[in-house]
């Protein structure tokens, strides 16, 4: 197993040997003594494909001397390409496929039927739908199968079956005359011409290691076996495979070309190691990191290997795995490679931050918290001095913006004073510093009202004594939510634990104080104006609140579309984190409500089946001397009635608790609607007013920002229009319930054409 997860390393395992040749002849003669091990061959296979042709070579080694073994592996190979639900699954088996025919495992024929069928499929889907774009995925991402295969078997093909070969190339240039156009070149487009150059260089490609050649005299005598494709679904098996189809329309190019000191097939050939690695070690980043440095590719990748790593995680809609796996490879890379990486990193930033005016919001967003996160790793260092001159900028400027949320987000991560220590190569940078965090209390000096309500909460006073003496005391005399929302807040502030404990043992007051959503807003005022110097706590403080349902979601709209914040729009992210936290709150309500359900039908459905199995049990009859009895054995029979007898009595309760979760998502939704048609309706609304006085073209280049009125005016719409965007791809299947209402009620024209 060793020798197999580390062939081709420089390892212990191999006495430090690099030469491919000897790793391979070392497998072979292991395998040969223990072949029921193929299972594990293919599951390295699948698991680290960037070893690919060393695995195919040591299996053409094996069909030499058992072709039943090199049998088992095509056959296998067959049935998980047919059963491969996973696209990286389906890519990197078709991979597998090409390399077993280079080594004389699988015939030529037989992966030249299984392109065609491939082909077949993708323009019968495009030709279907006559050029659908939703449905183009599927199609794309057949012929990106095809094309992705010829670095690692297109010399052998063109060798073998010049023709066959030719008339695929044929077929795929005919798809792509065919297919819908983005008006300009995306990925396919790209790696077709990349394909096209590798074609004319005679199929040679550095970054695909070809051992097989090693072995030529003897591979040749083996046994090449056929393999079909794969079935293509039809019906609806069609329609749900083409939601999971994934779309690559363009590269990120972080860095000149020139950086890549690769030919152009060699840069699509180590994206594809890169991303395979990162798809396969998911959860093990130290492992990820290693393997990632190791690929086995005669030349030097850095460059490519931070373009790849930022390409995922500023995907959109979402990344593939969570931003934190990212932000840790990254720090794992740059601790890997000291001498190399960090400063291809710090480079990347540098080449981001030029452009951050022309960056979505929804990346932008992701690269403050990735940054502010990887430099607190690494002590906070960074030349700040470089960016001093951001101070020159307007407030709403986005290289100032960015600089200004990277410091608030550091300060979140450390504190105020160690991150103003870090900035003393730039010392006016410390205006941009958030406030010295800490509460903003009316009351300091000691109000007589405030310090008796804190005298009851400290005395332990319960919720219902406390509203009696409100009621008496300050009802009559003060506005009493201002006094006791600020003395509560102030009880809590000493940490988070204290923030829930106030909540949860005086929630009932604040319920009592704040029953509408009017009320509801100035407690959302009262939390703002305490927590003045903290973003993160006035954050989540309103998120704690509105977990209570203290605060729902549309006093927080309602609130964040105040006109003070609306202001802001354009030169603070405090708002609009507010109003993030309260959508992710209520669709991920909806998310739990519809997975607790699924959860409880299948326990009906279990129960259903206890019942069933009974039924038949006890129906089950046999004729012993020509008079019908029990078929059944009296032990069996006796433990499926007591699992009856219990999945009955389960049933009930879980049919009662299935209905009660239903009402709630059945109300979950009627909220979402409101939620959503108040949020683009207020969205609209203020947009309304400055998109008539602003000459919007989003398509033009950014100008250079001269700080004049008009100026701000354009920055607080591409803002907004970029946070519109950011929450309507983010939660598009759960907006698209709701169009009907939303087309009729808040989409105007001027509204949809921005």
């Amino acid at each position: 197993r060793t020798l197999l997860i580390r062939i081709g390393d420089k390892s212990p395992e191999y006495v430090g040997t690099s030469d491919f040749k000897d790793h391979i002849e070392t497998c072979y003669g292991v395998l040969l003594r223990e072949l029921e091990h193929y299972a594990f061959l293919l599951q390295c296979a699948e698991q680290l494909p960037h070893k690919i042709p060393l695995y195919g070579a040591v299996v053409g080694l094996l069909n030499l001397e058992s072709e039943d073994f090199a049998k088992k592996i095509v056959d296998t190979t067959q049935t998980s390409l047919q059963d491969a639900l996973n696209c990286n699954r389906i890519r990197i088996l078709m991979r597998f496929v090409t390399v077993l025919m280079c080594s004389k495992v699988i015939q030529p024929g037989s992966v030249i039927v299984a392109f065609e069928t491939l082909l077949s499929s993708a323009a019968t889907t495009v030709d279907e739908e006559a050029g659908n774009p939703s449905w183009q995925a599927r199609a794309d991402f057949y012929i990106t199968c095809i094309l992705s295969c010829l670095p690692w078997g297109g010399a052998d093909l063109f060798e073998q079956v010049p023709e066959e070969i030719e008339r695929v190339m044929a077929a795929v240039e005919a798809y792509l005359s065919i297919r819908f156009e983005f008006g300009q070149k995306d990925f396919l487009e790209d790696l077709w011409d990349r394909i096209q150059v590798l074609s004319n260089n005679e199929w040679k490609a550095d970054s695909v290691p070809k051992p097989h050649l090693s072995f030529e005299a003897q591979l040749v005598a083996g046994k090449s076996h056929p393999i079909t494709c794969p079935e293509q679904p039809s019906g609806k098996q069609k329609l749900d495979a083409g939601l999971k189809y994934p779309r690559r329309l363009h590269r990120l190019n972080i860095f000149p070309a020139s950086k890549a000191e690769m030919q152009p097939i060699d840069r699509f050939v180590v994206e594809e190691y890169l991303l395979d690695v990162l798809f396969f070690f998911n959860g093990c980043r130290k492992e990820c990191a290693s393997y990632m440095v190791g690929l086995p590719v005669p030349f030097r990748y850095e460059y490519l290997m931070a373009e790849t790593i930022f390409s995922q995680l500023l995907l959109l809609p979402q990344p593939p795995f969570k931003p934190s796996y990212y932000t840790l490879v990254i720090i794992d890379l740059c601790k890997a490679l000291p001498g190399a990486f960090p400063a291809v990193v710090a480079g990347a930033v540098r080449s981001l931050f030029e452009k951050i005016a022309d960056l979505d919001m929804e990346c932008r967003t992701r690269l403050i918290l990735w940054f502010s996160h990887h430099l607190a790793n690494f002590q906070f260092i960074w030349p700040w001095d470089e960016w001093a001159y951001v101070l020159d900028l307007p407030k709403w400027a986005p290289q100032r913006l960015f600089v200004q949320e990277i410091l608030e987000r550091e300060v979140r991560l450390s504190y105020w004073d160690k991150i103003k220590q870090s900035i003393e190569n730039a010392p006016a940078l410390e205006e941009l510093l958030p406030p010295k965090s800490g509460p903003s209390f009316k009351y300091e000096d000691g109000r007589e009202l405030s310090v008796e309500f804190c005298g009851l909460v400290k005395g332990r006073k319960s919720a219902r004594e406390i509203i009696t003496w409100i009621e008496e005391n300050i009802i009559p005399l003060h506005g009493a939510l201002e006094v006791i929302i600020q003395t509560l807040l102030d009880i809590g502030s000493k940490s988070f634990t204290h923030l829930i404990t106030v909540l949860e043992r005086y929630g009932q007051i604040i319920a009592k104080l704040c029953p509408d959503l009017e009320k509801q807003v100035l407690l959302i005022d009262e939390v703002s104006s305490y927590w003045k110097n903290s973003s993160q706590m006035t954050a989540i403080t309103i998120d704690r609140m509105m977990g209570y349902r203290l605060i729902s979601n549309l006093a927080i709209v309602s609130w964040v579309f105040s006109p003070t914040n609306v202001e802001q729009f354009h030169t603070s992210d405090r708002p609009w984190e507010i109003l993030r936290n309260a959508v992710s709150k209520t669709y991920n309500r909806i998310c739990d409500l519809r997975t607790e359900i699924s959860s409880l039908e299948k326990s009906v459905i279990s129960a259903e089946r206890a019942k069933a199995d009974l039924e038949a049990a006890e129906s089950k009859l046999e004729i012993v001397d020509g008079e019908p009895v029990q078929a059944e054995k009296p032990v069996r029979l006796k433990r499926l009635k007591a699992f009856a007898d219990r999945a009955k009595e389960e049933e009930t309760s879980i049919r009662e608790s299935l209905e009660a979760k239903e009402a709630l998502l059945a109300r979950a939704y009627d909220e979402n609607e409101v939620l959503f048609i108040s949020l683009y309706k207020n969205l609209a609304d203020v947009l309304m007013e400055r998109l008539r006085h602003v000459s919007m073209d989003v398509e033009k280049e950014n100008s250079q920002l001269n700080g004049s009125k008009t100026d701000e005016q354009e920055q607080w719409c591409r803002t907004t229009l970029g946070y519109v965007k950011a929450f309507s791809r983010q939660y598009a299947s759960e907006i698209w319930l709701h169009i009907g209402k939303l087309d009729a009620e808040v989409l105007h024209p001027l509204f949809q054409k921005a």
